[in-house]
């Protein structure tokens, strides 16, 4: 197998890897591509109040099913020296408060925060139903609930189409004999529910009775709204007990399937629950990196977020060198700008970012400038080269005290920031220039000079871009996509652009000797 053939391989699959681990951060865990995104959460607090009878208390009260599209965080359950547990059965989760010995009004509260979820999820375990029970009707209802079914199951084809037409049949503006007797005038909601899931049970078909919210932001007092949903053969359908549209309408928070009781109170009367919900923005990828490190996903859990926010703050700047390679290797390989060292503009471009654009490149031109001037004085001291960098050194570091302490004294604050810039590689390079100008004269001195420092500002212009930060600290995988291009580039043996330019003067000479 060639070398090029392997690194061809290589690249294939660091590239692939890399794509492949962006790909399923974003589309398997939820994180946004751009660092604006975010998300609508919603904070909901159920207050229950009763009074107690001055027996032991035990209140009981059923919490909302994690869904596909919900996610839940955040749950607080707040109560005066009760004391609580939160249950499992096969009919979901449940909330139990306790006490010895108490009487009064009595209040405990739960808070739960919810935002909407677009990512790819694993399917739910399969939610099969039971046989439907035959309700218990007496001749009279029953002649009236056999004659309407009939007349729904005229109108239908399906099931979809049966309940549907169903509950449009009960809501009628205009009701029959037989809706009127069914319905009974002074029903309420949960009457017709049942209703409703016993007539559908008389037909066969397997319905329960879900609870849920609607979220609305500034909402005070507000109640859970009733809904029927249908096993259709293949899917269970949610629908509108009064309207008979199907689908669970937007901005809907389920919060109990079943018939089971939404809150018992033992040795307590007069038990009320109602519900405030408050609306806020967030960012995206600080919901989904909390819900990913509440899951334990593996590769969140052993990533940069795990660790303490000061080494975090310090990756940040750190997975910005990985762009500002690829940027010299573009500008050296492909463009043919000359630059004095490979890694100078890079930590240079680090210290713009510091200091700010305009102030770094003044300052550098300062120190780099003044350097040059004393180093050309220390060579005609014949000094070793050991001895002539170290001196080198001490004189960056004097003139970068000067420029802090006269700064600071006519209130140039930026100035003072003089100090992010790396000591030891001005010194390097002051040594190097000063090499070049008595080797190659001072042309070369500029053009290797300026190459770095308009690299240095391009690489900087990019490390500072808000969308290139977001990525390179919430992606670190890019730095695998940023390898394999920097393999393929370093293959490249073509011209570059500087040379196509400097040709290009001889080309058109070429074809004009040819006329």
């Amino acid at each position: 197998m060639s070398s090029k053939l392997r690194l061809y391989i290589l690249v294939i699959l660091v590239m692939g890897l890399g794509i492949g681990l962006i790909l399923y951060k974003h589309f398997a865990l939820g994180f946004p591509l751009l660092p604006d995104d975010k998300k609508t959460v919603w904070t909901i607090e159920a207050k229950i109040d009763f009074i107690a009878r001055g027996d032991s208390i035990i209140v009981s009260f059923a919490l909302p099913p994690q869904t596909q599209n919900i996610v839940l965080m955040e749950e607080d359950f707040a109560s005066p020296d009760y004391g609580f547990s939160e249950l499992t059965s096969p009919t979901g989760r449940r909330a139990q408060w306790s006490k010895r010995m108490t009487t009064g009004p009595q209040t405990v509260y739960y808070r739960l925060s919810v935002y909407e979820n677009n990512q790819v999820t694993q399917a739910l375990t399969p939610d099969l139903p039971l046989e439907p029970e035959k309700p218990e009707f007496d001749e009279v209802h029953k002649t009236a609930a056999i004659t309407l079914l009939d007349q729904v199951r005229n109108k239908s084809a399906n099931t979809e189409i049966f309940t549907r037409e169903l509950i449009s049949t009960l809501n009628s503006n205009a009701p029959s004999q037989n809706q009127s007797l069914l319905l009974n005038e002074q029903s309420s909601e949960d009457y017709k529910t049942h209703l409703i899931i016993n007539l559908l049970a008389l037909e066969g078909i397997s319905a329960r009775i879900v609870r849920g919210l609607y979220l609305e932001g500034g909402r005070r007092r507000q109640s859970l709204a009733n809904f029927v949903e249908v096993y259709t053969g293949s899917q269970w359908l949610l629908f509108n007990q009064n309207s008979g549209e199907s689908g669970q309408p937007k901005n809907f928070l389920v919060w109990q399937r079943g018939d089971q009781s939404l809150l018992d109170v033992v040795g307590g009367k007069n038990s009320k629950i109602s519900f405030s919900i408050i609306k806020n923005v967030q960012s995206t990828r600080n919901l989904v990196v909390r819900d990913s490190m509440n899951k334990q996903a593996g590769i969140i859990d052993f990533s940069i977020y795990s660790l303490p926010i000061e080494q975090q703050n310090a990756f940040k700047m750190i997975l910005l060198l990985p762009i500002g390679a690829l940027i010299v290797v573009i500008m050296r390989l492909l463009i043919g700008i000359r630059t004095s060292g490979t890694f100078m503009p890079i930590l240079i471009a680090l210290a713009l970012i510091q200091t700010t654009l305009v102030t770094g490149i003044i300052i550098f031109l300062i120190v780099v400038g003044t350097g040059l001037l004393i180093r050309s004085y220390l060579s005609r001291l014949n000094l070793l080269f050991v001895a002539r960098i170290s001196a080198v050194i001490i004189v960056v570091i004097a003139i970068m005290a000067s420029i802090s302490i006269i700064s600071n004294k006519l209130g140039f604050g930026q100035a003072m920031t003089v100090t992010f810039f790396p000591m030891i590689i001005l010194a390097w390079t002051i040594e190097r220039m000063s090499v070049l100008w008595e080797e190659d004269g001072p042309r070369e001195v500029f053009i290797q000079g300026g190459g770095s420092l308009l690299t240095a500002v391009i690489a900087y212009l990019f490390m500072t871009n808000r969308i290139i930060e977001y990525l390179t600290f919430n992606f670190p995988e890019l730095m695998l996509v940023n390898l394999a291009l920097i393999l393929i580039l370093g293959q490249y043996t073509g011209y570059r652009l500087s040379e196509l330019y400097r040709f290009h003067s001889l080309e058109r000479h070429h074809a004009s000797n040819q006329r």
